[in-house]
């Protein structure tokens, strides 16, 4: 239950009606409202290790995606971060697809992702990725309409994928959290541990800075950050979404170091009466507002975030908790509903 499922649940709030076509489905990860609707899965729900390790089947989910039988809808709305968009649609079905990002590992982040792999897959990858990008290039040609998270990835969309796209917030429901009085001195990270989003530049920044971080969050490079963080910083694989909201609320500020396709933490935090220090690229652009609901960075390096925290030590006694949470109802689920509504009008 990520940013995307999120999303996914607030479509379905608005098309009570709705089935879901997924590649795998796991009703246990899955929240009641999605669970009580349809859910209807490719064959690679059929797979060997589908359910842990469905990225593995990449190569086979374009036929898989074009073998789903979508006859007698009359709206098809495609989630996609991954190969979701390339569904064949009844002809006077309209399709809108809402981008979270086209695949990353396609296009701007392909030579990280090729680093980061073993031999083998470091291997394949350019025949493979090769002939899935101009899969992907042409099935955006199928869509009607083209729905961005940000102003970000309607950048990425025009570039990949040669589309002009409106940009539609996600819907961030500000009334789940609130601020707190008491406010603790240390910060606070939170994410996926995996290579793009840049732990290891909040773990060295305050290593040497000296003051308190505290990393929520799991993933392939846990074992590594783990043997990297100095006596300052705790790492906590997971919160609850309580103890998540009380993090939020009593943290110092967010250390944001990822360049995000939008980033719903940092909305998060506003939403809770605290700060943001932002890589200043990507989707944050879209939601922290410099000088009054946080600050950014402008290089992924060490130096820039300690100079961004240093500067964020000096600029708290500025900062207005009220503007923050103002901030964070701009991205209220409401404005999600108009746009989706409006482009579908």
């Amino acid at each position: 239950m990520r940013g995307g499922e999120r999303v996914l649940e607030r479509l379905l709030q608005l098309f009570p009606e709705a089935d879901i076509f997924t590649h795998v489905y796991d009703p246990a990860a899955m929240s009641a409202t999605i669970r009580a609707r349809t859910v209807r899965t490719s064959f690679i729900q059929k797979l060997p290790g589908a359910r842990k390790h469905y990225q593995a089947y990449l190569p086979l989910m374009p036929m898989a995606l074009e073998q789903l039988d979508l006859r007698g809808y009359d709206l098809v709305i495609s989630s996609e971060s991954g190969p979701a968009k390339g569904v064949i649609p009844a002809p006077d079905a309209l399709h809108m697809c809402y981008v979270h990002s086209p695949m990353r590992y396609l296009w701007d982040h392909y030579h990280d992702y090729r680093d980061e792999a073993g031999w083998l897959r470091r291997a394949v990858m350019p025949v493979l990725c090769h002939g899935l990008r101009q899969w992907d290039t042409s099935s955006a040609a199928r869509v009607d309409r083209v729905l961005a998270n940000s102003n970000f990835i309607r950048e990425r969309v025009a570039k990949a994928w040669r589309r002009e796209a409106e940009v539609v917030h996600p819907p961030v429901d500000p009334a789940l959290f609130s601020p707190s009085d008491e406010v603790e001195p240390g910060y606070l990270w939170v994410g996926q541990l995996v290579p793009y989003k840049r732990a290891d530049l909040a773990i060295d920044a305050f290593n040497a800075l000296g003051l308190p971080l505290t990393v929520v969050g799991d993933g392939p490079q846990a074992a590594m950050l783990k043997k990297r963080a100095g006596p300052t910083i705790r790492m906590i694989p997971r919160l609850d979404f309580g103890e998540l909201r009380r993090a939020y609320a009593r943290c110092r500020a967010l250390v944001f170091t990822a360049e995000e396709d939008f980033g719903i933490v940092p909305v998060e935090v506003m939403a809770s009466g605290r700060p943001v220090v932002a890589y200043g690229r990507g989707g944050a652009l879209d939601s922290v507002v410099e000088g009054r609901t946080g600050l950014f960075f402008a290089e992924q390096t060490t130096e820039a975030l300690i100079a961004a925290v240093q500067r964020l030590e000096q600029w708290l006694p500025h900062f207005d908790p009220a503007e923050a949470t103002a901030r964070a109802r701009d991205f209220a689920p409401e404005r999600f509903d108009a746009g989706v509504l409006e482009a579908l009008a």
